[in-house]
Order: C-alpha cells, then sequence, then structure tokens
C-alpha cells in the first residue's frame, strides 16, 4: 500500500512562480491595508475597490506558468498517495497536474453568489458591480476573507491526520487557523519543511528536516531524496 504523504503549501510556493507572497514587510498588500480589500468589512464599505483587486490578481495568475516545485509534487504522486492542502488561491498546482488539491482560503478562479454561497462558479475574467448570480445577488470573489470561517479547515484536519509524511512547504505556518493543522499530524512522523527562511524550530518537533531553499529547488531535491528512500 502506498504510503499518505499530505503537503501544507503557502504563498512562498507560488512566489517562483512570479506570484508575490501575501504581504509585505509593513504588512500591506500590493500598497492595500488587507482589511480594505480582504474582509467583509472592506467589501461593504467599498465593494469595486475589492473586486478591481482581485480582477488585478486574477489577470497575473493567468500570466504565470507552475514553477519547478508544483511540477516535482506531480511527479511525487506517481509513487505516493498525495493530499495537497494549500493556503494558496491559485490553480498553479492543479495546472502542474496534482490530482488532490484542497484550497483552504478558495479560489482566485472562481466566484460566488453574496445571496447564496453554494452558487459557486468558475471565473477567469473581470467581475464587476452589477454582475450578479441567477438568483440576482451581487457575485464576489470566492475567496475566504478575514473574519470569515475556513469551511473546509475540518476536511483538512481529517486528511492530516492521515498523514504518513507530512511536508510543509513556503509557509511560516504561524497564521491559524491553517497552522494548527501541524497539531493533527500523528506524533512521530517525519515532517519536511522546506523553505528559504525557515520559521519552524527543530527542537519543537520530533523527526523534523529543514530544508532551508526555495520551493522551486527545495521541492525536487526533497522528492527525489524520498523516492530513493522509498523504493
Amino acid at each position: 500500500m502506498q504510503k499518505k504523504i499530505v503537503v501544507l503549501t503557502g504563498a512562498g510556493m507560488s512566489a517562483d512562480s512570479g506570484l508575490k507572497t501575501f504581504r509585505d514587510a509593513g504588512g500591506l498588500w500590493e500598497g492595500h491595508d488587507v482589511m480594505e480589500v480582504a474582509s467583509p468589512y472592506g467589501f461593504a464599505r467599498d465593494p469595486a475597490l475589492v473586486l478591481d483587486f482581485y480582477n488585478q490578481r486574477r489577470r497575473q495568475l493567468l500570466k504565470v506558468i507552475p514553477n519547478a516545485g508544483h511540477k516535482m509534487l506531480v511527479e511525487l504522486e506517481r509513487h505516493f498517495n498525495v493530499t495537497i492542502i494549500t493556503q494558496n488561491i491559485d490553480d498553479l498546482h492543479e495546472r502542474a497536474g496534482s490530482s488532490h488539491v484542497l484550497h483552504l482560503h478558495g479560489e482566485l478562479l472562481k466566484v460566488r453568489s453574496t445571496g447564496d454561497e453554494t452558487l459557486v462558479l468558475d471565473w477567469k475574467n473581470d467581475l464587476n458591480l452589477g454582475e450578479t448570480c441567477s438568483k440576482g445577488y451581487q457575485l464576489r470573489p470566492h475567496i475566504v476573507w478575514f473574519g470569515e470561517e475556513v469551511p473546509l479547515l475540518s476536511e483538512a484536519a481529517q486528511i492530516t491526520v492521515t498523514a504518513d509524511i507530512l511536508i510543509i512547504i513556503g509557509t511560516s505556518m504561524q497564521v491559524y487557523p491553517a497552522a494548527g493543522l501541524l497539531n493533527y499530524a500523528r506524533q512521530g512522523i517525519p515532517i519536511y519543511f522546506v523553505d528559504p527562511k525557515p520559521s519552524i524550530n527543530a527542537i519543537d518537533f520530533e523527526n523534523l528536516t529543514i530544508i532551508q531553499s526555495t520551493a522551486a529547488k527545495g521541492v525536487p531535491t526533497l522528492v527525489k531524496d524520498l523516492v530513493r528512500k522509498e523504493f
């Protein structure tokens, strides 16, 4: 039976594809306070600004391609049972070819109704004020904003419990609730952390291996090593 590998990915996973990480050192996102563009309050206050912000992100996403890190996770799937739990709202894992991807924070290439959150549509164009769902409600980005519940968190926790190996790539694992997933990993399983500026201390976790590298460089090295060890 194939070993189960659960991969947790964050903004650093897509940074090598040209997508900027979530916030700069000043806490701003593309020059905006995050609460202006990533909260229900911000959307209620200035919906046009929020829609334009995500339109720009969407346009940028459609111009970039998966990097070597994304592609090697597809290779990992050839040898192990792999599920990716990502904090990223891009579709680069899917475009690379990964089969099982859970988006904790939503998906940029989808929109949903403001009146019925179960009405979700695929969306690659700009989204503007006045564009509505079939029930007449304004459409909004299918993104989990600050102050909103993370609906897939429970499912992500259940997946993490099943891991024989846990890989963390490009995320500080300091932002909750996603950071709490570490607590669901079974005690003693191997944990690998790939990040150029690792924030997890090896002393704090049993069987933790730190790979101080970007995703595009570190993931190929790790995947080759895991396959060699297993086979």
